[in-house]
């Protein structure tokens, strides 16, 4: 195949592209990392209360908004990659999200609060979020869901090193220079990073003694428009079902430690390092997982995981604390698992060319997710006086995720010869 020989001639950061691919990893990983600041959200809420004389409602308003900025900005960015270009696109989101994060540090309401880092840092996260996917998705044709799952979990452990790091920088400088500070720093940090992350030639492909292999079990489905397809409503169902669990825990891990375990707040504050831990692990080894299996069965997976956490959450009591961690820590993990899950399933079951604007359109699933996961839980403890009730729905909806899943999420294989 003459497009194997290419790639000896090729070379990033001074090395073979076969090796240098790899150093596009980390790079992403730290972009998404900056990103990823947004899941450390609690560690600003109880300064903000005080700063603003607002409640625990309005303190989740700029973190609701912002979540869903960045889902509906994705798809509108899948479309202008190949236009624009990576390093642009990640400049002007790194632009953007700074901008707004500085823009924060002088808001006086939060009104303009959630204007500045619901609207315009959203912004910024959605134009940039899936760009370093879909270098690595490029430069990993042979290893991709690996690739993605190892530069996303960096958007997963962001509250391992960001939440630290905004604690003690509102300890030393106060919440608006911590705003600013992190603004500065995110800036800076993805525009130079932007100026190495670039795309590989059109069907550029790694040495591979097993490329006609992979090519003829993996081979897409032959659709230009997802949108015609029983897959692509059967990828996003799920997506949106994962993503509604996963942000449902994210949102009442700490509430439901004090509340139903009845734990220190301490200890439910530091439990969530725990579950980030898991939130990003999980990314590559299930994005590695779709690699191997068909999508179906590692859907199915996260979704009896689910179900497990769920049953055992709502028999949960006070004192309890082995069951809180081990139901939560499988919550989390799932999520992660999802956001590696999701875009690995979308190559593998549409046209990989096509791959910006098709996961962009699938990761609307993830907006609605995060819209209802906020939303229901905080609900169900105001009508029924407790999180608990908060487990049946996730239960129910995990196993409309297994049918849907068994019954959707089939690739239909390609032969080589007519590739």
């Amino acid at each position: 195949m003459h497009l194997e020989q290419q790639s000896p001639s090729l070379t990033l950061f001074g090395l073979p592209a076969q090796q240098g691919r790899w150093l596009l990893i980390p790079l992403g990983m730290t972009v998404l990392l900056c990103l990823g600041t947004v899941y450390s959200w609690s560690i600003f809420r109880k300064p903000l209360e005080s700063l603003l004389n607002i409640g625990a409602t309005e303190s989740l308003l700029p973190y609701t908004v912002i979540l869903v900025f960045y889902s509906l900005l994705m798809p509108i960015t899948g479309f202008y990659i190949d236009r624009i270009g990576t390093r642009k696109l990640i400049a002007l989101g790194g632009i953007i999200l700074g901008i707004g994060y500085i823009l924060s540090s002088f808001a006086s309401n939060i009104s303009i609060l959630t204007l500045t880092y619901g609207v315009i840092a959203g912004t910024g996260v959605g134009i940039t979020y899936g760009v370093p996917m879909v270098v690595s998705s490029r430069w990993f044709p042979d290893q991709k869901g690996l690739a993605v799952g190892l530069t996303i979990i960096g958007f997963g452990l962001s509250p391992l090193v960001t939440a630290p790091l905004a604690t003690q920088l509102i300890t030393i400088y106060g919440i608006k220079q911590t705003f600013l500070i992190l603004g500065l720093v995110f800036m800076i940090t993805i525009s130079l990073i932007s100026l190495a992350l670039k795309l590989p030639p059109k069907d550029w492909q790694p040495h591979s003694k097993n490329q006609s292999k992979v090519a003829s079990i993996q081979a897409p489905i032959q659709s230009s428009n997802i949108l015609k397809t029983r897959r692509f409503y059967g990828l996003w169902i799920c997506y949106m079902i994962g993503s509604f669990v996963g942000l449902t825990a994210i949102g009442i891990s700490s509430p439901v430690a004090q509340e139903i375990i009845q734990i220190n707040p301490v200890l439910a504050a530091s439990s969530v390092s725990l579950f980030a831990l898991f939130n990003g692990l999980s990314r590559p080894l299930f994005g590695w997982l779709t690699d191997r299996f068909p999508a179906k069965y590692v859907a199915t997976a996260t979704y009896i995981l689910i179900l497990i956490a769920c049953i055992l959450m709502s028999h949960a009591s006070q004192g309890q604390v082995a069951t809180y961690l081990i139901a939560f820590c499988l919550f989390w993990f799932c999520l992660g698992g999802w956001l590696a899950l999701a875009p690995t399933a979308t190559l593998t079951l549409f046209q990989p060319e096509n791959y910006a604007k098709n996961y962009g359109i699938v990761f609307t699933a993830y907006g609605i997710g995060a819209l209802l996961g906020t939303v229901i839980a905080g609900r169900i403890r105001d009508i029924f006086g407790s999180y608990t009730y908060a487990f049946y729905p996730m239960a129910v909806v995990a196993m409309i995720g297994i049918v849907v899943a068994t019954t959707t999420l089939k690739p239909e294989t390609v032969p080589s010869s007519n590739l």
